[in-house]
């Protein structure tokens, strides 16, 4: 589900210019966005969101922790008469590496405070013992050998290693846990915690300014990825849209999102985004109905992907196993509806529509 505008083509009403454009963008007084680039070709940037207060900066996510971003935030804090000296906090939405690991550093580098969603700690304990080669293998080949998608499964074994770096995967230094707010100078941001996306995902909300740092639960262009997270959890697309469903219940707000342009309304994009899943639960429903009993992977091959509807074989590998993870991820919320049933299966979990 995307916008009218694809996130390759998107300009932000602060900038004036493609959202990923390099710059200190003000949306607000005292509230900069800093867009850092990212080492993929999916996704050219995440936004770092930059809040001033009396004794210094909060910022919201940190971005990848990679040489050519750090110098970029570095760069673009200067512009607006800081430093990395003057951060006081990272109030990090979640736990993904585009979020988490340049703050972490820097956290640790400069003593900084740096807040995660508690729910994030089994996927941080599972990064460590994988940077310390306690893992047979990677983390995501079980799930997609859960969604039938064992050839995938061999060729992300077969590429190359990604072994996470543990200076990158510090533990933060205070846990949320439940909705408490932060004081920033004037200004209070009520951290909501937000799971689907990924457990532990907080977003940020300052209702007086009429704002919502978004994380990657609201995205203005794109919908986020659901079931690509370690170690797996229950029901996470019937979490992401009670975490949508709850903020729906704060009042109309202006999307800060990770990727992505500023937006006007919390309202539309979050009615948007319910209603996607839900078409694509009926359409799951349906290949069911037709297919009888089959993995994820076979419902997956019939859905259409993308804002331009590519099909399933059309996709590159990595992309191919996500999608598999998110097909999964709609298929159990069909069972806890009472639309399917599960049952093992040597080739992977099989589904079989309700009459």
């Amino acid at each position: 589900m995307t916008s009218g505008v694809a996130t390759g083509h998107a300009i932000s009403p602060d900038s004036g210019e493609h959202w990923a454009a390099e710059g200190a963008w003000q949306v607000a007084e005292g509230i900069h966005r800093i867009p850092l680039p990212l080492p993929m070709d999916a996704l050219k940037a995440v936004n770092v969101y930059v809040v001033a207060g009396d004794d210094g900066l909060t910022l919201i996510d940190g971005g990848w922790s990679i040489p050519v971003a750090r110098e970029l935030l570095d760069k673009c804090l200067r512009s607006i008469g800081s430093g990395f000296g003057d951060i006081k906090r990272f109030l990090v939405t979640h736990v993904h590496r585009d979020h988490y690991t340049l703050a972490t550093v820097l956290g640790h580098e400069y003593d900084a405070e740096v807040a995660l969603g508690i729910e994030e700690k089994p996927a941080l304990e599972l990064l460590h013992r994988a940077a310390a080669g306690e893992l047979d293998e990677g983390p995501f080949l079980a799930p997609l050998r859960t969604a039938g998608a064992a050839e995938i499964a061999e060729l992300w074994a077969a590429g190359p290693p990604d072994l996470p770096e543990a200076v990158d995967w510090a533990f933060p230094d205070v846990w949320l846990e439940g909705d408490r707010s932060f004081e920033v100078g004037r200004r209070t941001l009520d951290a909501v915690h937000t799971p689907g996306h990924t457990p532990g995902h907080y977003v940020y909300a300052d209702q007086v300014e009429g704002v919502l740092f978004s994380g990657d639960h609201v995205l203005p262009t794109i919908t986020p990825s659901i079931g690509f997270t370690v170690p797996q959890t229950d029901q996470p697309l019937g979490q992401f849209m009670a975490s949508l469903a709850r903020v729906r219940q704060l009042p109309d707000l202006r999307i800060l999102p990770a990727h992505g342009p500023v937006a006007p309304s919390t309202y539309k994009r979050v009615d948007e985004l319910l209603a996607h899943h839900e078409s694509r639960l009926d359409q799951c429903a349906d290949s069911l109905r037709a297919r009888g009993a089959v993995t994820s992977l076979v419902v997956a091959k019939d859905l259409g992907w993308t804002r331009h509807e590519r099909a399933f074989g059309d996709l590159d590998v990595f992309s191919q196993g996500m999608a598999a993870m998110e097909t999964m991820a709609h298929l159990e919320l069909l069972v806890a509806r009472g639309q399917a049933t599960s049952e093992d299966h040597p080739d992977g979990l099989v589904f079989t529509a309700v009459d």
